[in-house]
């Protein structure tokens, strides 16, 4: 790669960035004063605003690939800010540099907390308001936009690196960032106090289950189950409430899938992070300015059936592709896996025939119901607990349907017991002790479950 410094140009018409009086420091006795956040926008608006006059655009790119043309271009920034006028101290030159760097290829003040590995969620109430939660709990941070109008650069640049649009005739908007990390934005007219930005994190890779069991998520013994049934190609349900973890455990079940397997995923946002080689993704696809062309979900679990999947997992089901998603299952494609928001496991059953009737097709609610007892054959509650940790708090098993009733029993449970220190919720996973109907399914596999599984307790 070229040199960037010598793409530099002389412009003896730029006059450095100087203000006297309230403005940026000019060494009138305020050396040692630190900048003020204006000043500091001030001074990164200018600095970014000579690079863009005095390097080439190409050049730029091409030194975010490597990182030699980071180093050098940060060399580059350095300079441009010695030339400002505005005395620093290393320290601060340093930093005001690295975050003109993230304005340019990253998400400007957001750059830092992506960083965080520690933060699950990002919040941005308007330019002024930040907060982020970390391990359940939600903190305001000292990050802010320059204006409304800085917060708009950088949901633009969000959306438009998936395809998406945000402006006053489309003012919602759902994305997702380079790691899978989920993205809403919501603007004015219907944001009255300026831009809301929520990102979801889920970080460059997925929790494993060993991660999952050292956070006490689920048991040895439930994992045992629940890898058993993944294998055996039994169609799982995972139910929970927004933030309890569904995607998560999603991903975590479907790394259990065989390599010799083709996978087809379908999302409204992809998010999923399988690791297998042969993984199809599909994503939905919003109304052009017309109102007109949405693929909605519906449509790609139709068309992912003439792809020969041996496996469909659906992010989340939450219309009238519910109806579709039940007879695949049904009719060969057994070892699908999805997600519905719902309390209790028989929450989601109910939510699940509230969704088949959203479609066009009429059908009794019996035959709903043997629709969902014959398809679905596992449903796996997560829940969000009080002090923020994440928890499975059931394993049921549904053994058909009866009087018009579909009957499940529960395999494992955890029971809330209360707070212990530090307002740490106390508990207890156990097993039921009921044998699952499905264990011949898993036998007839090859799949050996071991002795002893269904009679378990562990307190937490």
């Amino acid at each position: 790669m070229a040199d960037l410094s010598l793409n530099l140009v002389a412009r003896p018409e730029t006059a450095p960035l100087r203000t006297g009086g309230p403005g940026l420091r000019n060494g009138s006795g305020n050396a040692n004063r630190p900048l003020r956040e204006k000043e500091q926008q001030e001074l990164k608006s200018a600095v970014h605003q000579e690079l863009i006059n005095r390097l080439d655009l190409e050049k730029l790119g091409e030194a975010q690939e490597t990182r030699a043309g980071q180093q050098q271009l940060f060399a580059v920034i350095q300079q441009v800010i010695a030339e400002q006028g505005v005395p620093l101290s290393s320290t601060e030159r340093d930093r005001v540099a690295h975050e003109v760097l993230d304005e340019l290829f990253g998400l400007g003040p957001l750059e830092p907390l992506l960083q965080d590995d520690t933060i699950n969620d990002i919040l941005v109430n308007t330019c002024n308001n930040v907060y982020v939660e970390r391990r359940g709990v939600l903190q305001r941070t000292n990050v802010t936009f320059k204006d409304n109008r800085h917060l708009m650069q950088i949901i633009d640049k969000i959306v438009s690196a998936v395809g998406r649009r945000v402006d006053e005739s489309t003012p919602m908007v759902d994305a997702r960032l380079k790691d899978g990390s989920r993205v809403n934005a919501i603007i004015p007219p219907l944001a009255i106090d300026g831009p809301i930005l929520s990102i979801r994190r889920f970080g460059s890779s997925p929790l494993t289950a060993e991660k999952l069991l050292q956070n006490k998520a689920l048991t040895q013994p439930m994992l045992e189950v629940l890898r058993a049934a993944v294998q055996a190609r039994l169609n799982i349900v995972i139910c929970g409430g927004t933030g309890a973890g569904k995607t998560t455990l999603l991903n975590m079940l479907s790394s259990f899938i065989s390599e010799k397997e083709r996978i087809v995923t379908i999302e409204d946002s992809a998010e999923l992070q399988l690791r297998q080689e042969h993984v199809v993704r599909l994503e939905t696809r919003p109304p052009n300015v017309e109102g007109k062309g949405a693929i909605r979900q519906r449509e790609l679990v139709i068309n992912a059936l003439r792809m020969r999947p041996d496996r469909i997992v659906l992010g989340e089901c939450r219309g009238e592709e519910a109806l579709d998603m039940l007879q695949a299952m049904n009719t060969g494609h057994e070892g699908s896996l999805t997600t519905i928001h719902a309390n209790t496991p028989r929450d989601g059953l109910a939510r699940m025939e509230t969704m088949c009737m959203m479609g066009d097709i009429r059908l009794p609610e019996k035959a709903i119901r043997l629709q969902i007892a014959a398809a679905i054959h596992l449903i796996v509650q997560v829940a969000r607990m009080s002090d923020g940790s994440r928890r499975v708090t059931h394993i049921s098993e549904l053994t058909g349907a009866y009087s018009d009733v579909i009957s499940m029993q529960d395999l494992f449970v955890f029971e809330k017991e209360g707070l212990g220190e530090n307002n740490r919720v106390k508990g207890r996973f156990r097993s039921t002790g009921i044998t699952p109907k499905f264990g011949d399914r898993v036998k007839a596999a090859g799949i050996a479950l071991p002795a002893g599984l269904m009679d378990h307790s562990m307190e937490v």
